[in-house]
């Protein structure tokens, strides 16, 4: 890695590695814009030499190696030594990918989402999972006069969301554990679960069934069923819901609707790539 050469000064000197060098400025907001357009020109390129790639970026040589190594660091560019050239990193890869995973959920979800609409007559959405809450990215209205309503962008505390319970079913307990140290158990109707064997034992029944219940645990007289959504890797990313009154989702619509919803997440784990779990039964 170049970080090696430039602590080792008695290294022979590469092309397109200058001898002196400082350690970039993290907190420069022009350094920031020069890093992403050296970043943006290395995407267009399968290997680049310094010099090339300095004029390209109208840097100096030495200003443009600075912010490389800076880069290079946490992985999102790297030297390719047998042929003297700069290219992307794997980091610049597992950061893009963010964005089609994220695009691709929403999008291919959509047509789910108005078919879960349409069959079920309620709200159906959408949300990802972030820093222990969930953040809602799609919608799909219910026609109905009382219908839910979440705006995009919106952010709800996991514990007492429907979707929120789905993502965390699937994850691992400690995982679980510091999502609940962190962010607390904040109560918000009678019904909230605000103690933590209440809230695993009903994690644990969502991991069997499939799919989650919001028992009007954020709003009153509101309910949710939900799913979850993986990835490639059989992580789960994001969740799929369908959510109406409690006059409308009954009990028995609930049984009804539950496998429903968790068909709807599978479809769109089919069509993002993604791998679901093998569920020991359904209730």
């Amino acid at each position: 890695m170049p970080a090696s050469f430039a602590s080792h000064p008695a290294a022979p000197r590469l092309r397109g590695r200058p001898r002196a060098v400082q350690a970039a400025d993290p907190t420069s907001v022009q350094a920031l814009d020069r890093a992403l357009a050296l970043l943006e020109i290395l995407a267009q390129s399968d290997g680049i030499a310094l010099s090339n790639l300095s004029q390209r970026a109208k840097l100096a040589p030495s200003s443009a190696y600075r912010l490389l190594t800076t880069l290079a660091a946490r992985g999102f560019v790297e030297f390719l030594e047998r042929d003297q050239q700069w290219a992307i990193g794997v980091e610049a890869f597992r950061t893009g990918m963010a964005f089609p995973r994220r695009y691709s959920i929403a999008t291919v979800g959509r047509g789910i989402m108005q078919e879960l609409m349409h069959t079920t007559g309620e709200t159906a959405n959408i949300a990802i999972f972030e820093n222990g809450e969930i953040v809602f990215v799609s919608q799909v209205e219910s026609q109905e006069p009382i219908r839910a309503f979440f705006r995009t962008g919106e952010r709800r505390p996991a514990h007492a969301s429907g979707i929120g319970k789905a993502l965390l079913a699937e994850m691992p307990r400690a995982a679980v554990e510091t999502i609940v140290a962190s962010k607390g158990l904040a109560r918000f109707t009678e019904k909230t679960i605000v103690a933590a064997e209440p809230l695993f034992a009903n994690l644990a029944l969502t991991h069997v069934r499939g799919w989650a219940l919001d028992d009007e645990e954020r709003n009153a007289g509101m309910r949710c069923i939900a799913a979850a959504v993986f990835n490639e890797f059989g992580d789960p990313v994001a969740g799929v819901s369908i959510s109406g009154p409690v006059a409308r989702l009954d009990d028995a619509a609930v049984a009804r609707l539950g496998p429903m919803v968790t068909a709807g997440a599978a479809e769109i784990t089919r069509l993002i790539g993604g791998v679901g779990l093998p569920r020991a039964g359904a209730t």
